[in-house]
């Protein structure tokens, strides 16, 4: 994501002062900000000696200069923005990596495991959950493995409409390179324009898209990674019969099984037929019934999300009175008016009017969402806490988890001491039989302890989650934020089977210790492995 010691993506794409003090004013009349902290400067950045020097044929491509260190210590959480503006960079990497090929991934495991050295890989940098940090419990020194020239679309199987990609691809130049042919990944998550390939492999990466296909999980076909006991490559198959599916041994381990080098997803025609809608609703309970009847309708809108009137107002979709419904269909193949029709009708049903022609509330909301990271940096420095939770469950539940969430999340930031604070809400996919809950956090920042608020929100809603049986994340992974209510909540069998894949594929923990399962060094059969 370039060499930023703070904020998200680039320096162009950040708020300019006319943007950032139109955004401040508009928050200012119901939430107390404080005049902007300073970003840092490398030269305020103390990083403790490297431990490890390169050395050999790893040298050309290694890196322990600071600005390398600090720019790949922390992902994209409120928390590492807050570390950041402390200037706290205790967590940084000994060296970074760049391995040009798959082959010096090889090489880099086997020299990390030479030096007893951990290492993490790097995608585009923006987990939000820890993904990619250092461990603060593990004394080995730490290699950020960056990936980002291990990358490019190394062929496209037009007949069987299939992509070779590479793991350090991103978003913007895996899309550059199907265009011509026409084809599309259609995988498009809020970090479509700096995330990678393999970082949506490792982390269940769920698209824009909020039916069908939304999951990079739903497009690959063949997967190719290097674990620190060899290279561990699936066959190309449209589907598997014979016993578990080898794939699903690493989607979604986020780095702690293997280092994707590669993978074959499935592409599709670019959609030419468009058609959109935005369905008011003066109320939230009868947008909630109107979206379970539109995803179980059996046509699967491209999009198809649901805002609470807080979400829609704070973007500038909505006026703060009604609920919005976001429809959308596409097609590459036939125009998509009748289905589209279908939808306004299942909308009309729960009392439903309808926003057309030039007004788009949803454009409106699409431009702020895509530059809602850009947005949230500028309140941070402003002094406010502002944070997401998100997760799933079946249309049975969802109102009860809805209002215990926002309840839990309301209650957890007063009691952390801030007043004014608020929280809102969206429907971010839909399922036939349920849906995934996003909820916001907007508060006045605790001073002095800021990371240590936010834990305390974040633990009050991870305990309500647990108490109805729902889980930590929908789409942005566990990392280290996450792991600790994983292996409280989650099913003990379950994670004595990803440690033992742990022990078989990385027997001396050298891959992002802590993340997934709580033991740095797993053994085969140790009960204090299992998180």
């Amino acid at each position: 994501m370039g060499a930023r010691l703070f904020g998200w993506g680039t320096e162009s794409g950040a708020l300019t002062a006319a943007e950032a003090n139109a955004l401040l004013d508009r928050v200012r009349p119901w939430l107390a900000i404080t005049a902007p902290v300073e970003e840092p400067t490398l030269g305020e950045i103390e990083l403790a000696p490297p431990r490890l020097a390169a050395a050999g044929a790893l040298t050309p491509w290694m890196r322990s200069d600071p600005l390398a260190r600090a720019t790949h210590t922390y992902g994209q959480a409120y928390r590492d923005l807050v570390r950041r503006l402390e200037r706290h960079f205790a967590p940084a990497p000994d060296l970074v990596a760049r391995p040009p090929d798959e082959g010096g991934i090889v090489a880099t495991l086997e020299w990390a495991d030479a030096h007893d050295a951990v290492v993490i890989a790097f995608g585009g940098g923006t987990s939000v959950v820890g993904g990619i940090e250092a461990p603060c419990d593990d004394p080995r020194p730490v290699i950020s493995l960056d990936l980002e020239a291990v990358s490019g679309v190394v062929e496209v199987d037009t007949l069987s409409l299939a992509a070779r990609c590479r793991a350090g691809t991103r978003g913007p130049d895996l899309e550059a390179a199907l265009a011509p042919r026409g084809l599309t990944l259609r995988h498009f998550p809020q970090s479509f324009e700096f995330s990678t390939v393999g970082g949506w492999l490792a982390t269940h990466a769920a698209g824009h898209y909020a039916t069908g296909p939304t999951r990079i999980d739903d497009a690959v076909e063949s997967l190719r990674a290097v674990t620190p006991r060899g290279i561990l490559e699936t066959g190309r198959h449209p589907s598997w019969g014979a016993g578990p599916d080898p794939r699903a041994w690493l989607l979604g381990s986020e780095g702690a099984l293997g280092i994707f080098s590669e993978a074959w997803l499935r592409v599709v025609a670019r959609p030419t037929f468009h058609a959109r809608v935005v369905a008011r609703f003066p109320d939230v309970g009868a947008g909630v019934a109107a979206a379970r009847d539109v995803a179980q309708s059996g046509l699967r809108p491209a999009n198809a999300r649901l805002l609470d009137p807080l979400e829609a107002v704070v973007s500038g979709a909505g006026d703060g009175g009604s609920a919005l419904l976001l429809l959308g269909c596409e097609s590459a193949d036939h125009p998509v008016d009748g289905e589209m029709a279908r939808l306004r009708e299942l909308a009309a049903d729960h009392g439903a009017s309808f926003d057309d022609g030039d007004r788009r509330p949803d454009a409106r909301w699409r431009d702020a969402f895509v530059r809602a990271p850009y947005a949230r940096d500028v309140l941070v420095r402003a002094g406010l806490l502002v944070e997401t939770f998100e997760t799933v469950t079946t249309w049975d539940q969802l109102n009860a988890l809805r209002h215990a969430a926002i309840g839990t999340a309301e209650d957890a930031v007063a009691a952390s001491g801030s007043s004014g604070g608020r929280v809102s809400w969206r429907l971010t996919h839909l399922y036939p039989d349920g849906a995934a809950l996003y909820v916001t956090v907007l508060a006045p920042a605790r001073p002095h302890d800021r990371v240590g608020q936010v834990d305390e929100v974040r633990t009050a809603l991870l305990t309500t989650l647990a108490a109805v049986g729902a889980p930590v994340t929908h789409h942005h992974a566990v990392g280290r934020v996450h792991q600790p209510a994983l292996a409280a909540s989650g099913p003990a069998l379950a994670t004595a089977l990803l440690a033992g894949a742990k022990s078989v594929l990385d027997p001396r923990g050298l891959l992002s210790p802590g993340v997934l399962l709580a033991s740095s060094r797993p053994g085969p059969g140790r009960p204090d492995d299992l998180g």
